[in-house]
C-alpha cells in the first residue's frame, strides 16, 4: 500500500514539473459553475395575505409608519448607499463619536423640519399618543441613537413637564420643547443610585428670602450619570432630587434646571463632564451633571403633586410619602411601553435580515454530488430562528396591546399598567437580545460585519436591559405587586380581578397526562397549564415567605431569600399575559390563511415556551414524557412553519432599504465590482 502511495505522488509530481504552458487564457471559470444568488421569492409562496397580517402586527398608524419611511430614504442625512444593486438606508457607524452625535441632531432636525413631532406634547387623546408612538418606533428601526434622543427629549423631558407640571409649566415650555427652542433632559440616575430612586443624594433647599431653591450635589456619588443629551446638546434638565424643607427631608421632588444658554455655553454654578464612547448608542451624548448652588426660581418646581408657598410651607395634598412617591413614578411608565415595543422591532429586523439570508444561502449536499441544502431547510436551522420568530410575533401583540391600555388609561388602570409594563420590558429586551445574537451566529462570518446590522445592534440595544429599570428588579417588582394582589383578596375573601388572576377564581385545572399533537395545539389546554403555572407559582411564593415572617423575618427579607421563586413567578405571569394578547387576536379573526398561520405561531410560542421552562418539570406540572412529547411537537411545527417563513418576515412590514445587505444580493453586494 505504501509503495502504490509512493508511486502515484511521484507521478503527480512529474506531471507538474514537466507542464510545459499554463492553460490557455481564454479557458476561464464560467460564472455557471460559480454560486449565483436566487432571491427567494423566486421558489417560496406566500401563503397568506401579507398586508393584513402587517396591519395585525403594527397594530396601527400604518401610513403614518411608511410616510416616515419614505422621508428617510428621500435624504442624504440618512446615508444612503447601495449594495448589491439595491440602496440601503443605515447609520456609519464607522464614523467617530463626535461624528454620530452631529449626525444624529442633524437628522432630528431634518424630521422637525418635516413635521414629524408635531403635536407630540401639544396634542391629548389616544389618537396622538399612538401616532407618536408608531413614528418613535420606526426612528427605531432606522437608528436607536435618533429615537433615544428623541425619547430623552420628548418622552422623559417633555412627559415630565407635562404630567409632574401645572398649567404654568405647560404654556412655558411645551410648545418650545417641540418646536426644539428648548433642547430637554433628564437627570435622575446618579453615580451611586439608578434603579432606587428613592436612595438619590442630589440635595435641593428652599430660600424663602429670593424665592428660589438651591441645587446641590453633596458628594461625587450624586452626580448625575448617563443622562442623554447632557453632555452636548441639552439646555435644561429635570432635576431629581431630595426636597428639604426646614430641616425636613420631604422626599424625592422633580425641578426644571438650565444647564446651557442658547449659545451652548454651560450655565454658571452647573458643572458638565462627558460619559465617554460606549458599546453602542454612540449617537446620544450622555453626560454627567454637577450642581453647585445652583439656584432655580420657586416655579420650577414641577408641583403637580407637592408645591412649596412663597414663605417655604410645603403644601401636598397626599400626606404619606410612599403614595406621593408613588405619584411622582406614575407617569414614567410611558419610557418601558416604548422600550418593550422598540425591542421587538429590532429583534424583527434581525430576524428578517437572518431568515431572508437562510432561504439564499446554501451549504453542504445530503447526496453524493447533489445541490448543497438552503441552510433554512436544516432542521437545525430551523429551530434556532423559527421559534425566535413565533416569539417576536406573540410580543408584537403583547407590545401593541400595552400600548392600547396605556393610551387609554385612567387613574384606575394606573397600577396594572405599571406590573405589566414591568415584566413586558424585561421579558421582550432579554428576548432582543437572545434573538440578535442568535442571529447573528445564524449567518456566520457575514454577520461581523457592520453593515450587515444584526452584530451591530446588540451593542446599539444591549442598554435597554438596564436602563428605566434593571430587568431582574422590574421581575423582582412584578412578583411583589402579585404577591400583594393574593394576599389582599385572601385577607378581605374577595375574588381576583385585575392584573389576569381572575382565572385563580375558578378550580386549579387538570392537565391531560398524554399529550397529543392535537391536545398540545389546543388553545385551551396552553391557556390552563400557563395559568396553572402562573397559580402554583404564586401560591408557592406567598406560603413561602408567610412562613419565613413566621418565623421573624422582615417581608424584605423574606424576599430576598425567595428571589428565585419570584424571578419565576414574574416570567410566568409575564409570558401568560403574552400568550392572552396572541389568543384575543387570533380569536378576533375570520376563518382564513392568516387566522390558520396565526395559529401555528401562537402553538409555537406556547410550547417554545413550555420547553424552556424547567419549572414544569421541577414542580412537577408535566412528566418527564410531557416533556419530550413538547420538544417532539415544537420540531414539527418548525418544519410546518419553515414554507411561511419568508411571509412571515415580510409581514413586518419593514421595507428592503433598512435591512441589510446580506438580506438579499450577497453575492453582488460583495463581488469586486463593489469595492
Amino acid at each position: 500500500m505504501s509503495e502504490n502511495r509512493a508511486l502515484q505522488r511521484a507521478h503527480i509530481l512529474a506531471n507538474h514539473i514537466l507542464q510545459s504552458s499554463p492553460p490557455p487564457s481564454s479557458i476561464s471559470l464560467t460564472r455557471e459553475v460559480c454560486l449565483q444568488y436566487s432571491p427567494p421569492e423566486l421558489n417560496e409562496s406566500y401563503g397568506f395575505e401579507v398586508k393584513e397580517m402587517r396591519k395585525l402586527l403594527d397594530g396601527h398608524n400604518i401610513e403614518d409608519r411608511n410616510w416616515l419611511y419614505g422621508l428617510m430614504m428621500q435624504s442624504n442625512l440618512f446615508n444612503q448607499k447601495e449594495r448589491g444593486g439595491k440602496i440601503f438606508v443605515s447609520p456609519d457607524y464607522n464614523q467617530t463619536m463626535e461624528q454620530q452625535r452631529e449626525i444624529t441632531m442633524k437628522r432630528i432636525w431634518y424630521l422637525l423640519d418635516k413635521g414629524v413631532f408635531k403635536g407630540w406634547l401639544t396634542e391629548t387623546g389616544p389618537e396622538s399618543e399612538l401616532r407618536k408612538l408608531a413614528l418613535l418606533e420606526v426612528c427605531g428601526i432606522y437608528d436607536h441613537s435618533v429615537s433615544i434622543k428623541l425619547g430623552v427629549h420628548f418622552f422623559l423631558w417633555g412627559n415630565a413637564v407635562k404630567f409632574f407640571g401645572t398649567r404654568r409649566h405647560h404654556e412655558k415650555w411645551l410648545k418650545n420643547t417641540e418646536d426644539y427652542v428648548v433642547k430637554g433632559c433628564f437627570a435622575m440616575t446618579e453615580l451611586g443610585h439608578g434603579s432606587n430612586v428613592r436612595g438619590i443624594e442630589t440635595v435641593t433647599t428652599y430660600d424663602p428670602r429670593t424665592e428660589e431653591f438651591v441645587i446641590n450635589t453633596p458628594c461625587e456619588s450624586a452626580q448625575k450619570y448617563w443622562i442623554g443629551g447632557a453632555a452636548k446638546h441639552a439646555t435644561h434638565t429635570i432635576v431629581f432630587s431630595q426636597l428639604n424643607i426646614n430641616g425636613t427631608n420631604q422626599g424625592v421632588h422633580a425641578f426644571i434646571a438650565q444647564i446651557r444658554d442658547q449659545d451652548g455655553n454651560i450655565c454658571p454654578n452647573i458643572r458638565i463632564a462627558d460619559c465617554g464612547h460606549k458599546i453602542g448608542l454612540n449617537g446620544v451624548d450622555n453626560g454627567r451633571i454637577w450642581f453647585d448652588n445652583r439656584r432655580i426660581p420657586r416655579e420650577n418646581l414641577l408641583n403637580s403633586v407637592a408645591d412649596v408657598s412663597s414663605d417655604g410651607a410645603y403644601v401636598s395634598a397626599i400626606k404619606d410619602p410612599d403614595q406621593r412617591f408613588g405619584a411622582f413614578m406614575a407617569p414614567l411608565t410611558s419610557g418601558r411601553v416604548t422600550i418593550a415595543s422598540s425591542a421587538i422591532y429590532s429583534a424583527k429586523v434581525g430576524l428578517a435580515i437572518a431568515i431572508r439570508y437562510s432561504l439564499s444561502r446554501r451549504a453542504f449536499s445530503i447526496t453524493a454530488n447533489g445541490p448543497e441544502v438552503l441552510l433554512l431547510d436544516y432542521p437545525s436551522h430551523q429551530r434556532r430562528l423559527l421559534p425566535l420568530l413565533a416569539k417576536t410575533y406573540a410580543m408584537s401583540f403583547a407590545a401593541n396591546d400595552l400600548k392600547m391600555i396605556y393610551v387609554k388609561r385612567t387613574p384606575e388602570t394606573n397600577k396594572a399598567i405599571h406590573v405589566v409594563s414591568s415584566g413586558l420590558k424585561a421579558v421582550l429586551t432579554w428576548h432582543n437580545m437572545r434573538t440578535l445574537q442568535e442571529c447573528r451566529e445564524a449567518v456566520g462570518g457575514q454577520g461581523v460585519k457592520t453593515e450587515n446590522l444584526v452584530g451591530q445592534l446588540k451593542g446599539e440595544f444591549d442598554v435597554q436591559t438596564t436602563f428605566e429599570g434593571d430587568n431582574n428588579v422590574l421581575m423582582q417588582q412584578v412578583s411583589k405587586a402579585l404577591f400583594a394582589e393574593y394576599v389582599s383578596c385572601k385577607k378581605r375573601n374577595k375574588p381576583f380581578k385585575g392584573l389576569g388572576l381572575e382565572h385563580m377564581n375558578s378550580s386549579r385545572p387538570v392537565l391531560p397526562t398524554q399529550l397529543t399533537s392535537s391536545t398540545l395545539r389546543c388553545n385551551q389546554f396552553q391557556s390552563n397549564v400557563f395559568c396553572l403555572r402562573e397559580r402554583d407559582l404564586l401560591e408557592r411564593f406567598t406560603s413561602e415567605v408567610a412562613q419565613l415572617q413566621g418565623r421573624g423575618e422582615s417581608r424584605e427579607s423574606s424576599f430576598l431569600v425567595n428571589h428565585q421563586l419570584a424571578e419565576d413567578l414574574g416570567k410566568a405571569f409575564t409570558e401568560k399575559a403574552i400568550l392572552q394578547t396572541i389568543l384575543d387576536a387570533e380569536a378576533k379573526l375570520p376563518a382564513g390563511s392568516v387566522k390558520d398561520v396565526l395559529g401555528l405561531v401562537r402553538s409555537m410560542y406556547a410550547l417554545i415556551c413550555l420547553e424552556e421552562d424547567p419549572s414544569l418539570l421541577r414542580y412537577g406540572y408535566l412528566s418527564r414524557d410531557n416533556v419530550v412529547d413538547v420538544r417532539r411537537e415544537v420540531s414539527k411545527l418548525c418544519g410546518e412553519l419553515r414554507p411561511h417563513a419568508l411571509a412571515l418576515v415580510a409581514s413586518f412590514g419593514i421595507p428592503d432599504a433598512f435591512l441589510s445587505p446580506i438580506a438579499f444580493n450577497w453575492v453582488e453586494a460583495n463581488a469586486w465590482s463593489s469595492v
